[in-house]
Parts: structure tokens; C-alpha cells; sequence
């Protein structure tokens, strides 16, 4: 069974920084779509960003210009680097292959304070 562990989130201010990894067991990875998600509480979740195997890349509006996401296939893991972090990006992050192929892992909490 393909797995899913997200890391890297926390709490930081306005402005700052945060990058957080998707890391997926099995063999598959390199092959798959990826996106990043959130969601905040009370809503929806969103889709962040996507990345393709060869290394496109696409985003949400609400992010470009911010955030950064990239692959490393070899370790099997999606990164997101965060900058300019604004309160309204708090929320829990989460990981999955464009197609939805993976089962949910639990995400990671992103903070940010005003």
C-alpha cells in the first residue's frame, strides 16, 4: 500500500518562510502527477500547486509568485518551498497524485501569525 508523509510545517510570522515535503512509499512516484493541497478550517480543500513528472509546473493564483514546488524523484519526495507567507495560508497541507491514487496521509499544520 503507496503511503503518504507530509512534514515540514510549523508555526512562523508574517513574511516568513516554511518548506514542507511529501514523501511516498513504493515505486510509482516518479511516474505520477503530483499536487500539493490545503485546507483551512470551516473550508474546502484547495489545490496549491502541481508539478509533473518531467517538471512542470502549475499554481493557484492565490499562490504564485510565492511558493515553489519541485521533486526530487530519486528520494521519492514533492517539496514546497513557502515564502511571504500570509495568516490566510494557515492551513493543513496535504499531498496526493494528481489522479488520487494514494491514500491521505494526516498532512501538516502551517501556521502563520499576523
Amino acid at each position: 500500500q503507496v503511503q503518504l508523509v507530509e512534514s515540514g510545517g510549523g508555526l512562523v510570522q508574517a513574511g516568513g518562510s516554511l518548506r514542507l515535503a511529501c514523501t511516498a512509499s513504493g515505486s510509482v512516484f516518479r511516474i505520477k502527477t503530483m499536487n500539493w493541497y490545503r485546507q483551512a478550517p470551516g473550508n474546502q480543500r484547495e489545490l496549491v500547486a502541481t508539478i509533473t513528472p518531467g517538471g512542470t509546473t502549475n499554481y493557484a493564483d492565490f499562490v504564485k509568485g510565492r511558493f515553489t514546488v519541485s521533486r526530487d524523484n530519486a528520494k521519492k519526495t514533492m517539496y514546497l518551498q513557502m515564502n511571504s507567507l500570509k495568516p490566510e495560508d494557515t492551513a493543513v497541507y496535504s499531498c496526493n497524485s494528481a489522479s488520487g491514487d494514494y491514500d491521505w496521509g494526516q498532512g501538516t499544520q502551517v501556521t502563520v501569525s499576523s
